[in-house]
């Protein structure tokens, strides 16, 4: 995560400054994918085993197998998120197989919200969303540090005020 008074201009010359999302928030979606697909490991060998007989039970391996996958995949869906906060903008940064780049302007931002569920709590995590007056441009940094969300909650209040497009 790249941090600094850069971050406040959000620019170095040409370039955005771009902010990865912490790392609590693998850590908290790879706890929840052993937790889960652990438990269906467990449920299904026992249920196999007592329904269909001992051999049967080794189809529990399954959502073993999946749970590597997804550990893989959660640290290529993490490490892909990223935002930038620009002069005139906020851009947002994500996906691996279908990359996308959602910029919103400040001035087109109608409200700005910090929420946290609780297991992001648990975890010392909040999200932002962005909501503005064109659906598609709806936008979530989701795995904040809380006092980072709270900023850059009033970061963008400010900024969206400051350029209002008079919607």
């Amino acid at each position: 995560m790249e941090t600094g008074s850069t971050a406040d201009t959000g620019t170095t010359g040409d370039e955005p400054v771009w902010t990865g999302l912490p790392p609590g928030l693998l850590r908290m979606r790879r706890l929840l994918l052993v937790v889960w697909l652990g438990l269906l490991a467990v449920g299904l060998g026992l249920l196999l085993g007592l329904l269909a007989g001992p051999p049967w039970a080794a189809f529990a391996v399954l959502p073993l197998a999946l749970m590597g996958w997804g550990w893989v995949m959660l640290g290529r869906n993490w490490a892909s998120w990223r935002y930038a906060e620009r002069a005139d903008d906020l851009l947002i940064s994500r996906g691996v197989l279908w990359q996308e780049e959602t910029v919103v302007p400040y001035g087109r931002m109608q409200l700005v919200e910090v929420t946290s569920g609780p297991v992001e709590r648990h975890f010392g995590l909040a999200s932002v969303q962005l909501r503005t007056a064109a659906a598609a441009t709806d936008a979530t940094i989701p795995g904040l540090d809380p006092d980072e969300a709270e900023r850059l909650r009033d970061r963008l209040t400010e900024l969206g005020e400051a350029r209002s497009a008079g919607l």
